[in-house]
């Protein structure tokens, strides 16, 4: 595909994309007419998760396994919150490790072990970032990924990225993630709303937790969480700058390829950033463009997005991009009782 027509298809993409999410978000009343299809599509859902949990039968893995989901499409915080569950686990002694289906990876084959050198084009950016902190197989099957993370690492404890629906893959606990600031939209299923399964799902999962403190989706049962800047660092050099420490100036470009770039944006002014945000599709493949304007401010990045710049991070034409890393940090609460609930699973196994 020639780089005219990879822009077209970006930009339509886009588009279509905006256009829903506005609408379901919104609750404009023409995604009402895309109902039908939503409720084909919670037919399709129920009865596959009733083949799975009923019919066909359970495979065991013989160690706990933790899916981190969510029932909804977009960013939640999934991945920052999954990275600080994997350090959280390995402080309590444990050996995780993490399995995903390496969306927006081409694999040739599969499964895939990841390292911090493996190619985002490859095995996706969200295993890539999660390299860095443990063991990570990539593979649309996950049981089969889970296989092999087993026979190749030392790992005593799997936590899925993603993979709620994933039914093929045996659970012990399930943590579903949630969008506080936006919720779950009009509540319907795809693709007239943002849901791969009814809100009535929540009630069968383990933990709920929802990122940000105003919630109307917030029950009893639910936990909440902050994604927290914690520094910069510059792409090129490594070098680490503490948010207080920032000197190259207010107004900036940001540039994000992430499932809500507009939390993105909104994090970097409540820092204090002039913000001039440049928005494209999860898991998009930087090819260096996107970073690279006609003025000298600085441009920040997401880290899920640095993953992917790394061919050109040698680059001087990038050296006024800066990288800002954050942290989950969930309620201690809940860490306790997810420590409580592995530990009786593994005295049972």
């Amino acid at each position: 595909m020639s780089q005219i027509n990879r822009v077209k298809t970006r930009l339509f993409l886009m588009s279509i994309s905006t256009c829903l999410e506005q609408a379901w978000y919104r609750r404009s009343s023409w995604a009402l007419l895309l109902l039908p299809l939503s409720w084909l599509f919670r037919v399709v859902v129920r009865a596959r998760r009733y083949y799975y949990q009923k019919v066909s039968s359970k495979p065991s893995l013989n160690v706990p396994v933790i899916v981190v989901g969510n029932i909804s499409v977009g960013g939640t915080g999934k991945t920052p919150l999954l990275m600080t569950l994997v350090d959280h686990l390995k402080e309590q002694g444990y050996r995780p490790g993490v399995i995903s289906r390496g969306y927006g990876g081409t694999a040739s084959e599969y499964p895939v072990l990841v390292s911090t050198e493996s190619a985002a084009a490859k095995v996706g950016d969200e295993p890539l970032l999660l390299a860095s902190t443990c063991p990570v197989v990539v593979d649309p099957n996950r049981y089969r990924a889970a296989q092999w993370l087993l026979e190749q690492t030392d790992c005593d404890l799997i936590l899925s990225d993603d993979g709620l629906q994933h039914y093929r893959l045996p659970r012990d606990i399930e943590i579903a993630v949630v969008d506080g600031e936006r919720g779950f939209g009009n509540k319907q299923c795809l693709p007239a709303g943002p849901l791969r399964e009814p809100v009535s799902r929540l009630q069968q999962v383990d933990f709920i937790l929802i990122n940000g403190h105003s919630s109307s989706e917030s029950s009893e049962d639910s936990f909440f969480f902050r994604v927290e800047p914690t520094q910069f660092r510059h792409l090129l050099s490594g070098q680490r700058c503490s948010l207080e420490q920032w000197n190259s100036g207010n107004k900036v470009h940001a540039v994000a390829g992430i499932g809500n770039p507009q939390r993105f944006s909104s994090t970097l002014e409540q820092l204090g950033f002039d913000v001039q945000l440049h928005v494209y599709p999860d898991h998009h493949d930087f090819r260096g463009e996107e970073l690279q304007f006609d003025d000298n401010l600085p441009v920040i990045i997401t880290a899920k997005d640095a993953v992917k710049c790394k061919g050109f991070s040698h680059d001087t034409n990038y050296d006024g991009v800066w990288v800002l890393e954050v942290a989950a940090k969930p309620d201690t609460e809940f860490l306790d009782k997810l420590t409580h609930a592995v530990h009786n699973l593994k005295e049972s196994v």
